[in-house]
């Protein structure tokens, strides 16, 4: 799943699709250094949209639609499904569609059940937020036990 499900998923679907690209978006996908970032970036252009890196774009999300449906119907996610990352807050528009949802709840008899899973998309750095919160704490504990050694230490007068 993650060489389709995640974002260095993205050139793998772009290469696979049987739609023929212009010359020059082909180009400047090919020479760029972050292939996945210019398939996106040429995908949402406002001016001329490639056909068929919107067409990566909007299977890359069906799929995560699906896979994210299947792991909370797996795991009976009621209280919700949270979405991190570099996907989520560059495909937050597309998440965000009524299609996304369908694919997500497409799950048979469940359908009832899935429709009911809260959707969440986190919109922060979210893993840098914690690594730092978690980096403030064990240094104020450090800090905190060098204080508690520092008061226990006898005193010499001379």
């Amino acid at each position: 799943m993650e060489r389709v499900c995640s974002g260095i998923g993205v050139p793998n679907i772009y290469d696979d699709e049987n739609i023929l690209e212009r010359p020059e978006i082909a180009q400047l996908i090919e020479s760029a250094k972050d292939h996945t970032q210019a398939i996106v970036e040429a995908a949402f252009d406002p001016q001329h949209p490639s056909e068929l890196c919107l067409a990566t774009v909007d299977l890359l999300v069906s799929i995560l639609a699906s896979e994210a449906g299947n792991l909370a119907l797996k795991v009976l996610a009621t209280g919700g499904v949270y979405w991190a990352g570099g996907i989520a807050l560059h495909f937050v528009k597309l998440l965000q569609k009524q299609r996304f949802v369908q694919t997500f709840t497409r799950k048979g008899r469940f359908k009832d059940l899935m429709e009911r899973m809260p959707i969440h998309i986190i919109a922060t750095r979210a893993a840098l937020l914690g690594a730092a919160t978690f980096g403030l704490q064990r240094l104020s504990n450090l800090n905190k036990r060098e204080e508690v050694k520092a008061s226990s230490r006898p005193f010499s007068f001379a």
